[in-house]
Formats: C-alpha cells, sequence, structure tokens
C-alpha cells in the first residue's frame, strides 16, 4: 500500500480528496492535516509516500513547509492559484494540481508519483546482507559498493551521496527507501539527512557521532528522533 496524507486548511478540499483516495485501492489515508504544523507531526510518527499539499495555508504555506524538510516524501501540491508552479516545481515536487481538481487529473498525478518511485527503487539492487556489497547505478553504469568500505550515506532531495574514504557515489533515491533496503546490523539512520555504518563510529560526542574521513575527524549530527535509538545501540555493546 502506498500511504498517503492531505494537508489543507478547507474542509471540502479534504473531503474531495479523500474520496478521490478512497477510490484507488492501491492508496491508504494515514491521516488528514489542516495545517503545516499537523503535518511535520504526522511525518515524524508515520512512513509517508505522497503528500498532497495545499499552497496558501496560515502560519506556514506549503512551499515554506516543504522548504524546511530534509527528506520529504512524494509532493503533489494543491491550489486554486496557478502562479505558484514555477516555485513548487523548483522544489522537485511531482506534480501541480489545480483546484477544482477533476478525478481524472488526480489519478494521473498519483501515477506519475508510483512511476517515479519505481523509477528510483530500480537505481539500487535487492541488498542481501551476507554478500557484503550491493550494486547502484550511477553515471550510466552500476557500480559495486562493498558494506564495508561505505562510512556514511547523506540525503540531498531525490538523490543519496554514497560517501567512501576516497571516492563517493550519487544516484537517485530517497533516503526512506534506501534504508529500507540496507541491513539494520550494519546500517542506521541518526539523522534525517544521514544513514551512518555503524562500524565506522569512533565516538558517539553529545550530539554527534565522530568517525574518520580521508585521515580527519569527521562530526555528523544525531536527529534527535533517532538519538534512543542509537543510545540503545551503544548500551547493547557496551562494556
Amino acid at each position: 500500500m502506498i500511504k498517503v496524507i492531505i494537508v489543507d486548511d478547507e474542509p471540502l478540499a479534504l473531503d474531495i480528496l479523500e474520496t478521490f483516495i478512497d477510490k484507488m485501492p492501491d492508496l491508504k489515508l494515514v491521516t488528514r492535516c489542516n495545517n503545516a504544523l499537523e503535518a511535520h507531526e504526522a511525518l515524524k510518527n508515520h512512513s509517508i509516500d505522497i503528500m498532497f499539499l495545499d499552497i496558501q495555508m496560515p502560519q506556514l504555506t506549503g512551499i515554506d513547509f516543504v522548504k524546511t524538510l530534509a527528506n520529504p516524501p512524494m509532493v503533489i501540491f494543491t491550489t486554486a492559484y496557478s502562479e505558484y508552479a514555477v516555485e513548487g516545481f523548483e522544489l522537485n515536487a511531482v506534480d501541480y494540481l489545480l483546484k477544482p481538481i477533476a478525478f481524472e487529473r488526480f489519478t494521473k498525478s498519483v501515477n506519475k508519483a508510483i512511476e517515479k518511485m519505481k523509477s528510483q527503487s530500480a537505481e539500487i539492487s535487492s541488498i542481501n546482507e551476507e554478500d557484503g556489497f550491493f550494486f547502484v547505478k550511477a553515471d550510466k553504469k552500476f557500480i559495486k559498493v562493498n558494506f564495508d568500505d561505505i562510512l556514511y550515506i547523506e540525503g540531498l532531495k531525490d538523490y543519496v551521496i554514497i560517501r567512501q574514504d576516497t571516492s563517493r557515489v550519487i544516484t537517485l533515491q530517497t533516503m526512506k527507501s534506501l534504508e529500507a533496503k540496507l541491513p539494520s546490523t550494519v546500517f542506521r539512520r541518526i539523522h534525517r539527512s544521514y544513514i551512518l555504518n555503524i562500524n565506522k563510529i569512533k565516538a558517539v560526542v553529545g550530539n554527534m557521532v565522530e568517525i574518520v574521513e580521508k585521515g580527519q575527524a569527521k562530526h555528523i549530527p544525531i536527529g534527535k528522533n533517532y538519538r534512543d535509538a542509537l543510545l540503545e545501540l551503544i548500551n547493547q555493546n557496551k562494556l
């Protein structure tokens, strides 16, 4: 199931989109949000694939809200104002639905998001922990990446940067989809923008993890939503 949320300050708009979502068996509505603050909580507490996001909302606009997210889900903007289209697409939005939204146009937008998700998922081969490596598509070829060579993985919008000690690999992929493929015994998400090879940890200092990159100490922040899980891992392995 593809998990979605709706964010809009107009009850009628929420009702219409919920009706459309109910007609599509592959979609599951996780929650309805009346503003960006509610949506922020929903994204913290749920794994969301697609967010239908109104632009004109009180307190924080949809466009400004997306700018605050390090790794947003697929975003489909919904609005009555066509002048925001260019700015919306500059934020890598999947689509831009102009109100009133027709069901046919809605389905076209959803299918576009699904195809994008499939494309991203195909950029990295299935990962078997016992193999100790995987292949990733980058620069029009498939590159072999060994677990032991990875220091950390950094998210950058729809791309991830696989950082190795002497090189890096950039591929089309979301942090969420990559995290789901990687073995949790080797890799842990410690921040919205970082997945860390736990074998590379040299120290944990306050809200930072220290590793060594190119012979120098490198400090990576620990997100508050990931801190407890990391501390639990440390407690399980400390003497």
